[in-house]
């Protein structure tokens, strides 16, 4: 009970330290499969615990003010894992989509889906039901959770280019009409993502993976590597991460000091 209350107290204590909120997360979900291995469980029951804990996090985001989360959830590399668990993923993220017209707290909240990636690397009827997902979330302006799949950070790039590319051959822009405001819009096929704040990968993993290259690197967001495999990430370690962001800011405003 003392080691419960003293945890609280702590966790208030970081949350008092989060003086400045990031309005976009991006998070490299990392440890479904591992944490699976450690609690001897099938890989499908990994990244179903990784699913539900996906659902708390973005009610802590919430909570705490983050407009904007996006999620890299199935990579163009995770093609080449095995075809079981491929399939297995694939089922999990049709049932996940299936569930978003009727959860109550995505209409309560205002909550717009959005799908970022290359789907036509995707099943048709995952393709239909993601379609009808977003469709039924279109209107909404509360919170944005973009969901990354089938994507790769440089055939994000590679395909605007061909999108602007395509409207250059059509007359509707000039090669001097390319600048990095027309690559962001053509970026995610008409979804609006902002640049991101902060990038947290779980899993003990110290890298990006290529990660929203554009919107990340190139605004020069802030990054917060922690252990926990997902299904294991907590408030505290979103918490921890928003204060890294938070320093970040003060430094640099005091920077910015006369």
């Amino acid at each position: 009970m003392i080691r419960g209350l003293l945890f609280s107290l702590y966790e208030k204590i970081v949350r008092m330290q989060c003086r400045h909120i990031p309005s976009h997360i991006a998070i490299i979900q990392d440890g479904n499969r591992r944490f699976a291995r450690a609690e001897n469980l099938p890989r499908s029951l990994g990244h179903r615990a990784g699913a539900d804990r996906t659902e708390e996090m973005l009610d802590w985001a919430r909570e705490l003010g983050i407009r904007h989360i996006t999620l890299y959830s199935f990579s163009t590399e995770n093609f080449q894992r095995d075809s079981e668990e491929v399939k297995d993923l694939f089922a999990l993220f049709k049932e996940k989509f299936l569930a978003v017209p009727r959860d109550p707290r995505v209409h309560r909240e205002g909550i717009r889906l959005q799908v970022v990636g290359d789907r036509s690397l995707l099943p048709e009827d995952l393709r239909n039901v993601i379609e009808m997902a977003e469709g039924s979330t279109r209107e909404y302006t509360g919170y944005f959770l973009n969901v990354a799949l089938a994507y790769g950070g440089r055939n994000e790039i590679v395909q605007a280019a061909r999108r602007i590319l395509e409207g250059v051959t059509r007359g509707d822009y000039d090669i001097s009409d390319i600048t990095p405001k027309l690559v962001e819009i053509h970026l995610h096929e008409g979804h609006t993502i902002p640049p991101v704040d902060l990038i947290i990968r779980t899993g003990n993993e110290y890298r990006t993976s290529n990660f929203l290259p554009w919107l990340a690197n190139g605004h020069e967001s802030a990054v917060y590597f922690c252990a926990p495999y997902w299904p294991r990430f907590r408030k505290l370690d979103l918490l921890r991460a928003i204060r890294t962001y938070s320093q970040r800011v003060e430094a640099s405003l005091s920077l910015h000091l006369p």
